[in-house]
């Protein structure tokens, strides 16, 4: 009798497994999954993914795909948009009449200007590469030390600056209001002509925020679109979430933790000194430490890094697969100078091979996908 039971339990539960879903079997499970196995393990809804590594204590997000603005050309007519446009390309905002924000951020190179560091008054360089402006909307922070809080602030930083604009801020009001063509521009804006410091910030900051990248492949992928990514770009994700260690500092929409970190490059005593983030704070922990760039159409903003030392995405590689812990002080060493930078813990060796870093590489090459490129506006001559 009790065989009887057992034999129709078993059958129910046979008749009741041919009605569930077949679920693809975890990448976990498999004793040596195949690139094959790990492209088809993200084929599926981003929930079932394979997890990455991360840290114990790191706070990171999923990727997430960005939308097209669909409210892009309705926004660039706003008045507020079309005086903070003007402004942005006008020359006449720095001392010389030649340099404008453009000139660091020119839409023809991807919102940056393809330099090393930063040209401006004078042909004087800066010590820094110029950050990109996409999505700087999205940014808690702005620039590579994080000084600036807000998008205003942001934006009224070159303005002054002796190596970048030059401009005597006090006087630059007068000199806007002087150009007649300005007015209708500010009456539109702010419902009258009166031109202030605050209002041409504010209204650069407004354009800027337009400034947004467009979908990817990558976008398109996350959408379930799965054709469009190839294998490789597939396995190199898998690799940028896991052995590479990536989504430790650049997970989310933007692929970015909107944080500090030091990864080696503060040559520290050395020509090219620069201590970043403790520049601001004073803090011995923050050191050589750097905002963390969001990598969207990173084909678009080389070179990178806040020195603008890597033009090519496999150089870039091959400096995180390193580890980057070759210059840290010894425990006497740090004991003597407080100051003395550490390279993040987060950052270790990798043991990469030759075609998980190709991989990564495409992966990387995946995640540009904007091509338009806005044509400079007229602005006032008089």
């Amino acid at each position: 009798m009790k065989k009887l039971i057992y034999w129709g339990l078993g059958g129910i539960s046979m008749i009741l497994l041919s009605f569930t879903p077949k679920v693809n079997q975890d990448l976990l499970d498999l004793q040596d999954p195949t690139i094959e196995d790990i492209v088809k393990s993200y084929k599926k809804a981003i929930s079932e993914w394979p997890k990455p590594t991360i840290d114990y204590g790191v706070k990171w997000q999923e990727f997430a795909p960005i939308k097209t603005d669909s409210t892009f050309f309705e926004e660039q007519d706003k008045p507020n948009v079309i005086l903070g446009k003007t402004l942005f390309f006008d020359p006449k905002l720095s001392q010389s009449n030649q340099i404008s924000c453009s000139s660091c951020h020119d839409p023809e190179m991807g919102w940056s200007d393809r330099r090393h560091v930063a040209l401006g008054n004078n042909h004087l360089q800066g010590n820094r590469n110029t950050i990109s402006l996409y999505n700087i909307s999205e940014r808690q922070l702005f620039f590579w030390d994080g000084r600036a809080k807000t998008l205003e602030e942001q934006a009224a930083g070159p303005l002054g600056a002796h190596h970048e604009m030059a401009m005597d801020v006090k006087t630059l009001p007068a000199k806007i209001q002087a150009l007649k063509g300005y007015k209708p521009l500010f009456k539109n804006a702010y419902g009258d002509e009166k031109v202030t410091y605050d209002r041409i910030v504010k209204a650069i900051a407004d354009f800027q925020k337009t400034i947004k990248s467009q979908p990817s492949r990558f976008d398109k992928f996350l959408e379930g679109k799965y054709n469009a990514m190839s294998d490789e770009e597939i396995y190199g994700m898998h690799i940028f979430r896991t052995k590479a260690r990536c989504m430790n500092c650049h997970s989310g929409q933007y692929l970015t933790d909107e944080s500090f970190h030091n990864i080696g490059l503060t040559y520290y005593k050395r020509k090219y000194e620069d201590l970043g983030l403790y520049n601001i704070t004073k803090k011995a922990e923050d050191v050589g430490k750097f905002k963390t760039p969001q990598l969207r159409d990173l084909l678009l903003t080389q070179p990178w890094m806040h020195n603008g030392l890597f033009g090519e995405l496999e150089g870039v590689v091959n400096m995180y697969n390193s580890g980057m812990h070759m210059i840290d002080p010894s425990p006497e060493a740090k004991q003597q100078d407080p100051l003395y930078p550490v390279t993040d813990p987060l950052l270790k060796p990798l043991k990469l091979t030759k075609e998980e870093k190709k991989a990564l590489v495409s992966f990387l090459e995946a995640l540009s996908g904007t091509k338009y490129k806005m044509r400079r506006p007229e602005f006032p001559v008089e």
